[in-house]
């Protein structure tokens, strides 16, 4: 794994947006972007009541593939990304990204690709459970 790459997780447990950014502090960075993403009340205009994710087993091979591509451009100077599985609430903290770079706009575009394509490639799958006892997979093929 690159050195740039200093904290990358799929986990079940609440999430520490501090742990994320800690990993990512770097003298040599002029900027840090970070990304949480959380559980809304609401899909579809139908009310969601909470949420569960789950991984395929390799999901953090193909995690590791993603940040390898982010981290490979050389104004990134650190990266990090942990995401939740399990039972999720509404306001939980699902997934959580950092990225520091030599300028704000390295940094916001790759904590933008590395969050974009985490959620287009890694094989995490969200259930969730809306109000009225209905629920569905998000993301499953």
């Amino acid at each position: 794994m690159s050195e740039t790459i200093r904290l990358l997780d799929i986990r079940p447990g609440v999430l520490s947006t501090d742990e994320v950014q800690a990993a990512v502090a770097d003298p040599t960075a002029g900027g840090t972007a970070l990304f949480v993403g959380t559980v809304r009340d609401h899909d579809h205009d139908r009310p969601v009541v909470s949420l569960h994710y789950e991984a395929h087993p390799e999901a953090l091979e193909q995690f590791r593939e993603v940040a390898e591509r982010v981290a490979a451009d050389p104004l990134v100077t650190a990266l990090a990304a942990v995401h939740r599985t399990g039972d999720l609430a509404i306001g939980d903290a699902a997934v959580i990204v950092a990225v520091a770079a030599a300028h704000r706009d390295a940094a916001f575009a790759a904590c933008r690709r590395l969050i974009d394509e985490l959620k287009a490639e890694v094989p995490i799958w969200k259930h969730q459970s809306f109000a009225d006892g209905t629920s569905e997979w998000v993301g499953a093929c």
